[in-house]
């Protein structure tokens, strides 16, 4: 029997009380409460309409996150996390975007209404991944990435830390992988939902499955939705389109081939870019209200998505299995909009230039269109070997990606005469009168990798995973070339303590090109560093529940800061500069799965420090202490009703922002914003589901590290109804 076909003794759920206090005095504590797998009752529900089903369930019994062998979370020597279908349909979490801002450790850092960058252990997440292919993310244009609808996914992984091993060149935040749906059942499936909500929202998405043969080895998956949205921001709407289409086909007992397609189409009508003034020239603070808008009736902001993937898979003999996976990404923006940057004359109205003399401007005008292009091919076989009398694993591949990121754009400044007194200002600035597009950037990134892992069974209870990684790297711009090569080692040792509990350190190195450039208009160099990790997890019920503990330390060199400047030459583009010593530090707690048929739960904690070596803090505009938790809860005594609601709560954040009338503190208090919401089972077809966000309608700021305002949405609800036939 393989790794990947071993199944664990099931093991009771413990309570949430039980699972504090084990951590608390693991491992001698757990050793000795561990349940015994033959003293467990199971007890199987008889009600066809709310039977437990592991689909139901907040976890993933096994995941391919962070070394692509398939384990089970406690065999993986990093802090993985994952949001199911069903947590996304309890939260309705829609988005990526929605996906991140409620998982462990994650943070969103918001740069106007259509822009979200995220963070994690205090940088910045850079790699998204699609069934395990990467695109570098850019947050100076927004292609949507965070808005990609979660429709399309079976799944949401996330692996924190430095993921070298499985991505080459990236950040040591955070890896995200989306997993999508595929046409697996050999019978017609189908469902429908409509939803209703807050700011005139109305959503409709169709998710259908079948047999395309009489035997179900072909079979076909298609999903498609509509989305139409206003907001609490004044004249701002979204319109969003969707559809996905799989095909799977076993084509002979050991070949089984899938391909597929999705289009994603995203239009945004008077959409802000950056916000709202946060100061008067005297430094008190402007505090609008949150409809407030500075998008004139012409801005507009379009974005499309295409995706053609295509995999194959080949069993090779006893369990090793030959992966090969192919997409083609296309990626398009076309947008029109207005900033205003800067601090308020408080008895005129006037802005003034947050930039100093010579410079007067006081925000600007941007016609923005652009195309990024993706083409990968990621090969790699898995499977188990005999050595020295005990069986191990090996994963062995390699990857070719090119990614060219090619934008055009005119723009023009504003300046205080030609905007007036902001008090008078009704969003009716006129349009620009263009010049022509120029092109502003143009570069392609070309990756090619070779990777290997083994997991060696040292004794029964001790497991060592070793890897490498080796990453050619080539940045071609307008105006220079850049080309690494490097290799990044993985080490990770898991002890089982016993059934339920195991312990575990990791080491990975950290390689990161950056596309940031200096005030002279230089790249800086690539980021290094190395990523370490202690951890101790736990699963029970087969899997159903995980925990996991764990205390990292991250230490970089060149590390990119924002300097307040501007990139020579360019107007906007904001300048960095390199950092030595860079140290994030911490530790993160979470719970996710089902504690028992009728609970499901996720709890997520973290906290950390981020410094640069003279002490000064990274990124000081991320919370360092953060608490997630969801919940839904099937009641016993009406088993058709489920319940169930969340907090998330962080401490208080701050930034020194600099304006051209020095420097002026920006802060967002600690935050508890909490959710609620409720399902009922009408038919065993039928289900009618109500969401409440935001319920004590908190007040906001999720853009600190400005000189403007993005405000948090507020108060809002929905209702939906799905039907299953």
């Amino acid at each position: 029997m393989s790794f990947t076909d071993q199944v664990r003794p099931r093991v009771a759920a413990p309570s949430l009380l039980a699972v504090s206090i084990a951590f608390a005095l693991a491992p001698a504590a757990s050793v000795a409460a561990s349940p015994n797998p033959e003293d467990t009752v199971i007890v199987e529900g008889s009600n066809a309409t709310t039977a437990y089903s592991e689909e139901q369930d907040y976890n993933a019994k096994t995941t391919a996150a962070g070394t692509k062998m398939t384990l089970v979370q406690r065999d993986i020597p990093q802090s993985v996390s994952i949001t199911t279908q069903q947590r996304m349909k309890d939260q309705q979490l829609e988005t990526l975007g929605d996906v991140l801002k409620n998982t462990t450790g994650v943070f969103e850092s918001v740069a106007d209404s259509d822009r979200s960058t995220f963070y994690s252990r205090g940088f910045l997440i850079d790699n998204y991944m699609i069934d395990g292919i990467p695109t570098i993310f850019e947050s100076r244009w927004n292609m949507g990435d965070a808005l990609s609808d979660t429709a399309l996914f079976e799944r949401v992984e996330v692996v924190r830390g430095a993921t070298g091993l499985m991505t080459g060149a990236g950040n040591p935040s955070a890896s995200v992988n989306m997993v999508r749906k595929h046409a697996d059942s050999r019978e017609f499936k189908s469902s429908v939902t409509a939803e209703y909500g807050s700011w005139n929202k109305q959503r409709y998405v169709a998710d259908v499955s079948a047999p395309l043969t009489e035997n179900g080895n072909i079979r076909g998956r298609m999903v498609a939705g509509y989305q139409h949205n206003d907001s609490w921001l004044d004249r701002y709407s979204q319109e969003k389109k969707f559809f996905y289409g799989v095909l799977d086909v076993d084509l002979t007992e050991a070949t089984s081939f899938s391909v597929g397609y999705d289009y994603q189409e995203i239009d945004v009508d008077s959409p802000t870019w950056g916000g709202l003034p946060r100061w008067y020239t005297d430094g008190s603070k402007t505090n609008p209200n949150r409809s407030d808008s500075t998008a004139p009736d012409w801005a507009y902001n379009n974005k499309i998505s295409k995706r053609t993937f295509a995999t194959l898979k080949q069993n090779l003999g006893s369990d090793w299995l030959l992966t090969v996976n192919g997409t083609h990404t296309e990626m398009e923006l076309d947008s029109k909009s207005m900033y205003l940057d800067g601090t308020i004359d408080k008895a005129s109205g006037f802005m003034v230039s947050p930039y100093g003399a010579p410079y007067t401007y006081i925000g600007g005008t941007g016609y923005n269109t652009g195309k990024r292009k993706v083409d990968a091919l990621d090969v790699y076989a898995n499977g188990s070997y005999d050595l020295f009398g005990r069986q191990h694993e090996l994963m062995v591949g390699g990857n070719l990606s090119k990614q060219n990121n090619r934008y055009f754009s005119s723009w023009a400044n504003v300046y205080p005469d030609e905007l007036g007194s902001l008090y008078d200002y009704h969003n009716n600035f006129p349009e620009t009168n263009w010049n022509p597009l120029s092109l502003a950037q143009d570069d392609t990134i070309r990756q090619q990798s070779a990777y290997l892992a083994t997991r060696i069974s040292l004794a029964d209870p001790l497991h060592l995973i070793l890897g490498a990684r080796y990453t050619k790297y080539k940045l071609e711009t307008l105006t220079q070339e850049m080309e690494k090569n490097n290799i990044t080692p993985y080490a990770g040792l898991v002890y089982d303590i016993n059934d339920t509990w195991s312990t575990y350190a990791s080491y990975t190195s950290i390689f990161n090109p950056q596309a940031l450039r200096d005030e002279s208009g230089q790249y800086l160099s690539p980021i290094t560093g190395k990523n370490y990790e202690l951890g101790l997890k736990s699963d029970w019920m087969n899997s159903r529940l995980t925990t996991s503990l764990a205390v990292f330390r991250i230490e970089q060199d060149n590390l990119g800061q924002a300097t307040g400047g501007v990139v020579q030459g360019t107007g906007s583009e904001s300048a960095y500069k390199a950092v030595d010593g860079a140290v994030s530090k911490g530790v993160e707690l979470e719970v996710n799965g089902a504690l028992t048929d009728n609970w499901q739960m996720t709890f997520g904690a973290t906290r950390y420090l981020a410094e640069d070596q003279d002490g000064n803090p990274v990124n000081p505009n991320l919370p360092r202490t953060s608490m997630k938790v969801f919940t839904s809860y099937r009641l016993p005594m009406l088993q058709d009703l489920t319940v169930g609601g969340g907090v998330k709560w962080q401490n208080r954040v701050w930034a020194n922002v600099s304006t051209a009338d020095g420097n002026f503190r920006s802060e967002q208090g600690s935050l508890a914003l909490v959710d609620l919401f409720a399902r009922y089972q009408v038919t065993k077809q039928l289900s009618v589901q109500g969401n409440v966000n935001n319920l004590f309608d908190k007040k906001y700021d999720t853009n600190i590290d400005s000189r403007t305002w993005v405000y948090g949405e507020p108060l809002n609800f929905s209702v939906s109804a799905s039907y299953s036939f």
